[in-house]
């Protein structure tokens, strides 16, 4: 974290590390205090108030330093990357509900990988053909993929803070779980873009991408996964809070940012490692520590998660009064203004091409008991704008592809980041504005009665417990069985084979549940295996 050179302003030289620190932390205590008496407010959320707070700030201290600058502290990709994002993210998993979240798994990575893909290939097809109009002409077949990347990153807070995971579980497990992966997807593909050689740029090029796409995936995943794993079995080994609460919920945190370390370490997405890693703690290594810690833990991860997104987002808001940038760019305010609105166009068109042909896919393949109601219409309005608001992820990617730790002399490059500043700053405005008339328009009657309506789970010991199988399907699930006879095994595959085929999300579910209760949870713990705490 780099202090700038005015900040000297703010105070006396003996003191200069602390006064902008100090100042930005002031900063964020008003955005809590703001942020709590608009809870109620029709129009305005807390992403928005902490913008506008960046904003005056920004402000303010541009007025101090007379026009050098408008930063206490300057943004670094890294910082980003390595400090704020990690408990964005694994809080994401380890407050997800696992029950949703995997009986949509796959509508979630159709909207998640598909979507990302499809609105990478619109978004970066139209940069090419619409920037030469306004003279954006030095960008590389790299910049212009990159772009499409950069822009497919969606930021879906401000519609989260909308919807309610009790009321409408479903359409928020897609919104909520869409924007995790899609946030994957995007560093992973932007990550494989950066291998490209643009001087070979032909088929095998983009199977390399894409290939390059699935190794960090898979790869990402076994390690997330890996780690999750490793935590709950010498949790539930070793039962540390026979002696101290305070190891087990250490081990907890340096154990999941052990994993987003080990991801950037061996070049992999942290995202989706750390992702998955809160996955699988809050479903087996949350049951093997103490009742306080449990309370602890979801607390603590939910403030680390909050306190890093406001700082972002005062961030943004400061970033937009950045005079070096706007002064290194070669194209006035009004062309900047048309490239944003580009930008913005071929964002909503990229984001259409998905959800709605995406959404009849999914409406195709869960016709059956996979779920308890469709993707509606209006529901796919709101997942379409949901994803239409960019936020963090977007502007760490332009100062990754454009800028070196947030310096840039290149007057074209200097235009991206201030086109992706303007992009992010009018969709979380004036999309969040509209977001919450928006859902409550389409969704009036969703205090109560909607159709994706469930019952909701509450913080307890049953918080992960799930309905359990009919012992109809319990019959049909095993394909073969060594006590039977082969005529028999013969047609219990078939008829395994066609409900796989009929309802392939709710088999694969119900065979992992199975395999879960009998093999999983006995080993690394879960909520029918905890620990039973001891009386002294």
């Amino acid at each position: 974290m780099r202090i700038l050179e005015y900040s000297r302003n703010l105070g006396s030289s003996s003191h200069e590390p602390v006064v902008p620190i100090t100042v930005f932390v002031a900063i964020l205590c008003l955005c809590l205090v703001i942020g709590h008496l608009l809870e109620d407010n029709r129009w305005l959320n807390e992403s928005i108030a902490a913008i506008f707070i960046g904003f005056i700030a920004g402000t303010v201290i541009l007025l101090i330093s007379k026009g050098k600058n408008s930063h206490i502290l300057r943004f670094n990709e890294e910082l980003f990357f390595i400090y704020l994002l990690p408990p964005i993210i694994f809080n994401a998993g380890f407050q997800v509900k696992k029950k949703h979240f995997f009986q949509n798994f796959l509508t979630i990575m159709l909207f998640g990988v598909a979507g990302v893909f499809i609105s990478t290939s619109i978004i970066t097809a139209g940069s090419w053909l619409l920037f030469s109009m306004l003279n954006i002409v030095d960008l590389t077949v790299r910049d212009y993929l990159a772009i499409g990347a950069i822009f497919s990153a969606t930021d879906t807070v401000c519609t989260l803070q909308v919807l309610h995971q009790e009321e409408t579980p479903l359409l928020y497990s897609l919104v909520f779980g869409e924007g995790v992966v899609n946030d994957a997807t995007s560093v992973v593909l932007f990550n494989a873009i950066q291998k490209i050689d643009v001087n070979k740029l032909d088929g095998w090029a983009l199977a390399s991408v894409l290939l390059d796409f699935l190794y960090l995936f898979s790869t990402s995943t076994a390690l997330g996964v890996g780690v999750g794993l490793l935590t709950s079995f010498i949790l539930r080994v070793l039962y540390f809070g026979r002696h101290s609460t305070v190891r087990e919920i250490a081990l907890m945190v340096l154990m999941a940012y052990l994993s987003y370390m080990l991801a950037e370490l061996f070049n992999l997405s942290g995202i989706l490692t750390v992702f998955l890693c809160g996955v699988l703690m809050s479903h087996y290594a949350w049951h093997n520590v103490t009742e306080g810690s449990r309370i602890t833990t979801r607390h603590m991860f939910a403030t680390l998660s909050f306190i890093a997104e406001t700082f972002i987002f005062v961030y943004v808001g400061m970033d937009a009064l950045d005079i070096e940038k706007w002064r290194t760019s070669n194209l006035s305010v009004w062309k900047s203004a048309t490239a944003s609105a580009i930008v913005l166009l071929v964002t909503l068109v990229g984001r259409a091409a998905f959800v709605f042909p995406l959404s009849a896919l999914s409406n195709c393949m869960n016709r059956n008991r996979t779920r308890s109601s469709s993707i509606t219409l209006k529901h796919q309005v709101i997942i379409c704008w949901a994803g239409l608001m960019r936020g963090a992820v977007s502007i760490a990617l332009a100062f990754n592809q454009f800028t070196f730790y947030g310096i840039t002399v290149d007057p074209t490059h200097a235009t991206m980041v201030t086109i992706t500043i303007i992009v992010v700053l009018f969709s979380t405005i004036v999309f969040g504005f509209l977001t919450k008339p928006l859902v409550c328009y389409l969704l009036p009657c969703h205090h109560g009665s909607n159709i994706d309506q469930e019952p909701s789970i509450s913080n307890n010991s049953n918080l992960d417990r799930e309905p359990s199988i009919s012992k109809d399907d319990d019959v049909r699930l095993p394909l073969l069985s060594f006590e039977e006879s082969a005529a028999t095994n013969i047609l219990r595959a078939k008829d395994s084979l066609s409900m796989l085929i009929e309802r392939p999300v709710y088999i694969v579910h119900s065979y992992w549940r199975r395999f879960d209760d009998a093999y999983m949870r006995p080993i690394f713990g879960g909520s029918h295996c905890q620990r039973h705490e001891s009386p002294r």
